[in-house]
Order: C-alpha cells, then structure tokens, then sequence
C-alpha cells in the first residue's frame, strides 16, 4: 500500500508517586495542557487530559510509529519538569513509575471523552485505586496487586 491508513485511540492513566493529591487546582488545568501539548508534539492527537489532585488521564489518537511506552517517557518526565521548574509544589514533583494503557474503538470515543472530563464528578464516589483495578478488571490485564500503586 502507498499510505499507511490509522485508527489507533488509547487512554493512558498514571499516578503521582505515592498518590500524593499535590496536584493543586490553581494549576491542574495548565498542567494537562502541557501534557496535552506533549503528545501533539509526538505527532500524536490530545482528544483530551483530565485527573484529579492524584493522578491524570488522557486520552490519545495514536500514531502507529509512536510507541506508547516511549509517549508516556517523554510525556511524564517533562511535565514533572516543568511542575519542578515553575516550583508550583513544596517538594519535587514526580510521578509514579507505570502507567495504565487501554485501547478504545472509534464507536467509543464520545463516552470515554465524558468519563475523563468528568472525573472530579466520578472520584466522589470511587477511590484512584478501585478505579484502576476495576480498568485492569475490565479489560483482563493480568497483575499482581502488590505491584499496582506504591504506598
């Protein structure tokens, strides 16, 4: 074939390490644009990022030539930097080591866009920690749960 032809959509979790909630609302919203603007940079599509005070979604158009582990790197390392460069916590920011990473088909975008945006709205009710079991759950992933968040 002359083109490679795509429909790759993957929504990616990770955590601020210990689950910390430093994410201040004062910056969040700056915060996921930066991230947003990360993955554009990579030649991928930002459909959207969204989190709470503990940890951040986002939801990616993929490019087949972007691997997802080299995205989430790049992506985590400088927005914790310029967390760090712009001193908006007390103590270095870091993110947690991992992340979470689920495929989506084209018919499921539109939920998954109102389940991100509405994630301040969702963690009233459900905990970062059973939320991401219940994704590992849901999609069959395998893991051991001593290794899922770091206290």
């Amino acid at each position: 074939m002359a083109n490679t032809y795509h429909q790759v959509y993957v929504q990616t979790v990770f955590a601020v390490k210990y689950r910390e909630a430093v994410i201040d609302s004062r910056w969040k919203n700056k915060l996921h644009s930066v991230i947003g603007n990360l993955i554009n940079e990579a030649d991928c599509k930002t459909i959207i990022v969204n989190g709470v005070e503990d940890h951040v979604h986002c939801f990616i158009g993929l490019k087949p030539v972007v691997s997802i582990s080299s995205l989430m790197k790049d992506v985590k390392s400088k927005s914790s930097k310029y967390v760090n460069d712009n001193q908006l916590t007390e103590k270095r920011f870091e993110w947690q080591e991992g992340y979470g990473a689920f495929s989506y088909s084209y018919s499921q975008i539109d939920s998954v866009y109102k389940y991100i945006l509405n994630q301040e709205e969702h963690h009233k009710r459900q905990t970062f920690r059973d939320e991401y079991l219940s994704f590992l759950k849901k999609y069959k992933v395998p893991f051991d749960e001593r290794y899922i968040l770091k206290d």
